[in-house]
């Protein structure tokens, strides 16, 4: 949501809006029988308000109310403010202690360690390798599942291919055949008219 830039488009907005918010004031007020006040200033100042009973009644009950609840709260600024300096340094001294633990486990800072120290340390990076270990032979096995499926994948491509050249090489072959045939059978009946048209001497007339 953001401010409309139009000045047109922006003022009947705001009216459609403003009556809208008036029109839902109302009704909660008769609804609810609820004390309502509702003050609003457009951009350009101009005072629009709306109050179940008066106004100025019910802004006046608003300011004592508010002035009562200020006397039963005492301030506490400053018992907030100690508090959150109080978090404040409980979260440095465990971000250094997470800084000196991180330290030793890179092998950095162990000259005041102690024996027991070095042990815990030890252990740690054992248990951190074990853990290590285990996901790299997880990742070893989910990549060799996917060289399978891709193999698998790879094959069924191939098969395809294979059955296409063959179908293909046929189809050549066949129309090759039908080819010679063709030929063999237009050269033999060329052949054929050749030999009745040139056997034998032509027929001589008979004179009477």
């Amino acid at each position: 949501m953001r401010r409309i830039e139009n000045a047109t488009s922006r003022q009947v907005t705001f009216s459609k809006r403003r009556n809208g918010l008036l029109k839902k004031a109302f009704e909660l007020s008769v609804l609810c029988d609820a004390e309502l006040a509702l003050i609003i200033f457009s951009s350009t100042g101009k005072l629009y308000e709306f109050a179940s009973s008066s106004l100025q009644a019910t802004v006046g009950r608003y300011l004592r109310h508010t002035k009562a609840t200020h006397r039963l709260q005492p301030p506490s600024h400053q018992h907030d403010l100690q508090s959150v300096q109080n978090e404040a340094t409980s979260l440095l001294d465990e971000i250094e202690s997470l800084e000196v633990s991180k330290r030793k486990l890179l092998g950095e800072g162990l000259g005041s360690s102690s024996y027991e120290e070095l042990e815990q340390i030890e252990k740690q990076l054992e248990s951190s390798l074990a853990h290590v270990k285990a996901r790299k032979y997880e990742v070893y096995k989910e990549q060799i599942e996917q060289l399978k499926e891709k193999e698998k994948y790879l094959a069924a491509e191939n098969a395809k291919l294979a059955k296409k050249c063959f179908v293909q090489r046929e189809f050549r072959q066949s129309s090759a055949q039908v080819g010679e045939i063709s030929t063999h059978l237009e050269h033999s009946s060329i052949f054929d008219v050749e030999t009745e048209l040139f056997i034998g001497p032509p027929k001589s007339r008979s004179i009477k």
